[in-house]
């Protein structure tokens, strides 16, 4: 038995519960990620479930695992097609202003031998679209937001949050800071609906993590 939960599962899919703090793929300096789960993932199949798409370590939530080969090209054409909705959750460490919009700011990978690799906002980055709403003010000046990601790129949701807002996402300490109430940047992948035609959608949605409910956010 595997302690992660499972919210969507037919022949072809897995939509799992990806907890905070869990890799998908092993790090190079060791330790657990999502690999020592997928035989328990099996659910009675031979083969050990694939995940299609990548959430950053400390991310939260819906994350797709095709169950077999020719599912697996099927979602990353969805993917590509753009016939996949993701929804987020995630608390802004400071006022958010307006009650929703769109963040249209292209993204570029960089790396530096002081920082390490991340993203930047450059004109000649790959375009990039967020689409918000803000969905309470919580105590302590944060601000709970729903974010839409248009397109998929690396980092995406933090990088369009720290210069749409003027404030990172919580706890994030690549593009803002690290936070002594929380131990992860405050990111969590709430909802899930794949496209797929001829078929049932397939929709999922994960709980709010506690982390969350903590800071009010429930």
């Amino acid at each position: 038995m595997t302690d992660i939960s499972v919210l969507y599962e037919d022949g072809e899919a897995l939509v799992i519960d990806k907890p905070a703090g869990l890799p998908i793929e092993r790090p190079r300096r060791g330790g657990a990620s999502l690999e020592d789960h997928v035989e328990a993932l099996k659910l009675g199949f031979q083969r050990a479930p694939v995940a299609v798409h990548r959430l950053d370590t400390d991310t939260s939530g819906c994350l797709l695992l095709a169950r077999n080969p020719k599912a697996l090209k099927r979602f990353n054409a969805a993917f590509q097609d753009k016939l996949v909705g993701k929804t987020y959750l995630g608390i802004v460490a400071g006022a958010v202003q307006d009650d929703e919009g769109s963040i249209d700011l292209a993204l570029k990978k960089i790396s530096s031998k002081e920082r390490g690799w991340r993203m930047i906002v450059a004109r000649a980055g790959k375009p990039s679209i967020t689409h918000w709403t803000k969905r309470a003010e919580l105590q302590g000046g944060l601000t709970l937001v729903e974010f839409r990601p248009e397109t998929g790129r690396t980092h995406q949701i933090r990088v369009h949050a720290e210069h749409a807002f003027g404030y990172a996402l919580l706890g994030d300490p690549v593009y803002g800071h690290k936070d002594a109430r929380v131990g992860r940047t405050m990111l969590h992948a709430s909802a899930l609906v794949v496209e797929r035609p001829g078929k049932p959608d397939i929709t999922a949605q994960a709980p709010l993590p506690e982390d969350f409910a903590r800071l009010g956010a429930g």
